[in-house]
């Protein structure tokens, strides 16, 4: 079993979520007493939301660099970035640190396609959902076509993010603001929804919006995990 390596801290809630998601997917492969192999680096969000407040993402790629670093020295195998908008920063990482990184949008693309979906709303960060570099992958790689709120309703959920969401706060006036922009998104002919914020699934259940879920914490941890044994389960 490969050593995971998580960069974490951004923010705590979602992060010990990441660290349940690995655990359990390794119990139920294997079972009895065993847990997954993992290091993580955990940075503080006061930090990282300063820097990028102020769009200083060169200090934040330094930060990134310097924990993926860590990890390596750690002897990490591969690396998380436990938040997605902080893959603003994989580029970086890949660039100075020679380890895989399992990038967030490519494991979500793929299990968007595996439901033979083709139009798929985003919600994220206002960093996640009007900068390309998840969008692109989907569209790109994938052939999808990804639909944002429109920038009143990219306010509302970027809010709600920052000042509940990681905070740990869970609202249910919140919850019905996000299920009417699905509601939205599905008029225009949305087939599924990604909650492409490491918190937004504290929120948002499957159970709350008529169309399919993709919860990239979920994806992303348990991508990670058959990363991890590829090569144990095929010994």
């Amino acid at each position: 079993m490969k050593k995971i390596g998580l960069i974490g801290g951004m923010s705590w809630e979602s992060t010990q979520i990441y660290y349940k998601i690995i655990n359990e997917k390794v119990r139920s492969i294997l079972g009895g007493f065993h847990s997954s192999k993992c290091v993580m680096e955990s940075v503080d969000f006061s930090e990282i939301q300063k820097l990028q407040s102020e769009n200083n993402w060169v200090a934040l790629d330094e930060k990134m660099i310097e924990a993926a670093i860590n990890l390596k020295n750690a002897k990490a195998e591969v690396l998380l970035i436990c938040a997605n908008t902080m893959h603003l920063c994989s580029d970086a990482i890949t660039k100075e640190v020679n380890l895989p990184l399992l990038h967030i949008a490519e494991v979500t693309g793929e299990k968007i396609r595996e439901a033979n979906l083709n139009k798929v709303l985003l919600l994220g960060t206002k960093f996640t959902m009007e900068r390309d570099f998840f969008k692109n992958i989907l569209t790109d790689n994938f052939g999808l076509e990804v639909l944002i709120p429109n920038e009143g309703d990219r306010e509302i959920v970027h809010h709600i993010i920052y000042e509940e969401l990681v905070q740990g706060k869970i609202n249910a006036a919140s919850r019905g603001q996000y299920v009417q922009i699905i509601y939205e998104a599905i008029k225009n002919g949305a087939e599924g929804v990604i909650l492409g914020c490491t918190e937004i699934p504290l929120l948002i259940q499957p159970t709350d919006v008529p169309i399919p879920t993709f919860n990239t914490t979920q994806i992303h941890a348990e991508k990670a995990v058959e990363f991890a044994m590829s090569t144990s389960i095929a010994n």
